[in-house]
């Protein structure tokens, strides 16, 4: 009776850890327990400061945080924990020896949104090695020894809001994590201070929403010392953005193989930022963004004549988008002016001006364009031609007149101005008869009698005419003649 009795005890006993087994695994428990050397409460495991040489194997999933910092982690491997650790939202790697991590590394970690692997010995940040954490937020990778940023290292990370990349080697510029928007399209606050950054793109730079240059940190690097760059930061100064107000001491450039503030570049005589205006042409369509420091800022519009601009629109033509920016339909002359933008936010206020100039007359494409200078430039061709056969074709009137045909005495004109030193008959043609001269007679501003308007003789007036001094030879003219039609006497030729 007595082993009978033993065996049904062992079985209840059997029976009862079965039983506990079903229990824990209908609850979503993990058997496991605490792991040696860590620091289990609730869902946090804290294994920090322990000298471990590698991760502790069998990892509760329920754990939701999970501290490794300050240990002798020296590779992340794709197999670093066995366990699917879906409920994981923070890991903490700092203060180790890391120098590699799989990229593969994260799969079993998709829900993290805080992962902190500062001060560690990372070189490079190859493609696609946080491309598995669609979820996570905060980033701390400073004080490492980076010296190398894959364009495409930070894929598929939708999420993103904070990544700090402070005190390593870095020497390029990540515009790509910036530039549109598109790659992390909620990164507010990117830390680039203390690197070795000489060159950055300043023109895509100036180009950014506030609240992306609100949290860009350049503070601490060897810049190179130029106007562009004083105009960069003098505007974010003026604008009190946090990037620049909080670091104005420790944001200097390098100028001669000297450190000299960025705020202090007198030697360069740089002229200050100036906001440029929006133009609009008429009929143009335009959208004016409320450029806040913050996102997420409630936004009201007034007109320059103080009316507030509903999102029905107060002419037709203005509205306000679901973003807060003011909207153009069909620009008209009446729309420009300064428009005042008043955004409200959780912890500050901001006011924003923002001037539009309207142009009175519509921007033409680029045929009308061609076509207009291409009319343009037959009507000079044309022009210059017209000119050629003006100077070149016109018919003369004396200087290349032929030799004129004689004429009879009732043919000479009297009131003709045109004195010839030339004989208009044939000089052989001599004989002994008288009418074979052939006389003009010119006056130049008469007296006498006979005068009429303009020196001419007046009809009916009779011209006394020299004779000749002997028959068959006409008297030629001599030089005195030619020089008196200045005079008020008459020239006989």
């Amino acid at each position: 009776m007595q082993p009978l009795r033993d065996l049904r005890g062992l079985w209840l006993l059997l029976l009862s850890f079965f039983l506990l087994l079903f229990e824990v695994a209908r609850a979503g428990r993990s058997v496991v327990s605490c792991p040696a050397n860590c620091l289990c409460a609730s869902n946090i495991l804290s294994c920090s400061k322990q000298q471990l040489p590698s991760v502790p194997q069998s990892l509760p999933s329920y754990t939701a945080l999970l501290d490794l910092s300050h240990n002798n982690l020296s590779r992340l491997r794709a197999e670093w924990t066995p366990t699917r650790l879906i409920n994981l939202h923070s890991l903490l790697l700092s203060h180790n020896h890391l120098n590699f991590i799989s990229s593969e590394a994260f799969v079993p970690v998709p829900n993290l949104r805080y992962l902190d692997l500062s001060s560690n010995h990372l070189h490079t940040l190859d493609e696609f090695l946080f491309s598995d954490l669609h979820a996570l937020e905060v980033l701390l990778l400073y004080n490492n020894r980076i010296v190398v940023v894959d364009r495409y290292a930070f894929e598929d990370m939708a999420q993103l809001q904070k990544l700090y990349l402070s005190q390593n080697q870095i020497s390029r510029f990540p515009l790509e994590l910036i530039k549109d928007g598109n790659k992390l399209p909620k990164l507010m606050l990117l830390d680039l201070s203390s690197n070795k950054l000489k060159k950055l793109p300043l023109t895509d730079l100036q180009k950014l929403p506030a609240w992306v240059k609100n949290g860009l940190y350049l503070h601490n690097n060897p810049l190179e010392c130029d106007c562009k760059l004083y105009q960069l930061f003098s505007h974010w100064q003026y604008r009190q953005l946090s990037s620049v107000m909080d670091f104005q001491e420790d944001l200097y450039c390098m100028h001669s193989k000297k450190l000299h503030n960025v705020f202090n570049l007198d030697f360069f005589n740089c002229s200050e930022y100036k906001e440029s205006a929006w133009e609009a042409h008429l009929g143009d369509t335009l959208t004016i963004t409320c450029d806040t420091k913050q996102q997420g800022m409630t936004k009201v519009w007034v007109t320059p004549s103080n009316e507030q601009v509903l999102n029905q629109g107060t002419n037709g033509t203005v509205t306000v988008s679901e973003d807060g920016s003011l909207r153009f339909e069909k620009v008209q002359v009446e729309d420009g002016g300064v428009y005042t933008c008043y955004a409200m936010g959780e912890t500050f206020n901001e006011t924003l001006s923002v001037e539009l100039k309207v142009y009175n007359f519509t921007l033409h494409g680029h045929h009308d364009t061609l076509n207009t200078a291409y009319t343009t430039l037959v009507g000079c061709i044309l022009s210059v031609v017209l000119v050629l056969i003006y100077l070149y074709l016109t018919p003369c009137r004396c200087w290349c007149r032929g030799v004129e045909k004689p004429s009879s005495h009732q043919g000479d004109s009297l009131s003709s101005s045109m004195l010839s030193t030339t004989p208009n008959h044939d000089p052989m043609a001599g004989g002994d008869k008288d009418d074979g001269f052939d006389r003009r007679v010119a006056f130049l501003e008469p007296t006498g009698p006979g005068q009429g308007q303009n020196g001419k003789l007046k009809p009916g007036n009779t011209l006394p005419v020299p004779e000749a001094t002997g028959k068959g030879q006409r008297r030629m003219s001599d030089p005195e003649s030619v020089s008196s039609v200045f005079s008020d006497t008459p020239i006989v030729v």
